[in-house]
């Protein structure tokens, strides 16, 4: 009961903090930037003004589907910011570009993150079915669930390295885009609202995750107890 408590909750709380993201991305992209350039143009200028001449700028398909890509070290822009001359547009591009940024800078927490991808991924991939048959073997296997909760717990340790390098990458965007005249007083709040909308996921992401390992962790040592 407890586990579908929190599943419950938190799956709820997902919803709506995407919702109202999406809610946020649809208003603000049909605020137009006063100067009219696309997220394109947006990416490429704050990328040259920061030194960064080796990362290309790329239309990438479907929607929220944005992220840097440091191995191929390309800007990925969903066509809606890509091509779009809005507010959100500038803000996404920015964003995203805020992470080349930092990997130019060798930003303590991306390292961190890039370096724990391997890990999340191989974990990714067996962790569940590894905690449903330490459940099932709690009684005559237990350390079957120890191993399962070790994977998932790389997970969750990931999704908190993530927070910092998300919500740095949004503050070097917001400064970024106000110091080169990108937006100015009437828009700036707007970028900075549809910023902040998306850390929120994150931050959900974050705190769902530690949830549900608390709740594994505490079957284990009921079980030990």
């Amino acid at each position: 009961m407890t586990y579908w408590i929190i599943f419950i909750g938190f799956a709820l709380l997902s919803w709506i903090v995407s919702y109202r993201l999406k809610n946020k991305f649809e208003k603000y992209s049909k605020v137009p930037l006063p100067n009219g350039m696309t997220g394109k143009d947006v990416a490429e200028k704050m990328l040259h003004e920061n030194g960064i001449y080796d990362v290309k700028v790329i239309s990438t398909p479907g929607h929220l589907t944005d992220h840097y890509n440091p191995t191929n070290q390309t800007v990925n822009l969903s066509e809606s910011v890509y091509y779009s001359n809005s507010v959100a547009a500038a803000a996404v591009a920015a964003h995203e570009c805020g992470h080349a940024v930092q990997h130019a800078t060798a930003y303590a927490p991306l390292k961190m993150r890039s370096a724990l991808v391997p890990i999340v991924s191989f974990s990714s991939n067996i962790m569940m079915w590894v905690i449903l048959g330490g459940m099932l073997m709690i009684n005559t296997f237990p350390q079957l669930l120890l191993f399962g909760i070790i994977l998932f717990a790389s997970t969750t340790l990931f999704s908190f390295i993530t927070l910092p390098v998300e919500i740095d990458a949004s503050k070097r965007a917001l400064v970024w885009l106000s110091n080169a005249g990108i937006t100015n007083v009437a828009t700036h709040d707007k970028a900075e609202d549809a910023l902040r909308s998306a850390a929120y996921t994150y931050v959900v992401a974050a705190l769902g995750s530690l949830a549900t390992l608390l709740y594994y962790i505490m079957i284990y040592m009921g079980r030990r107890d």
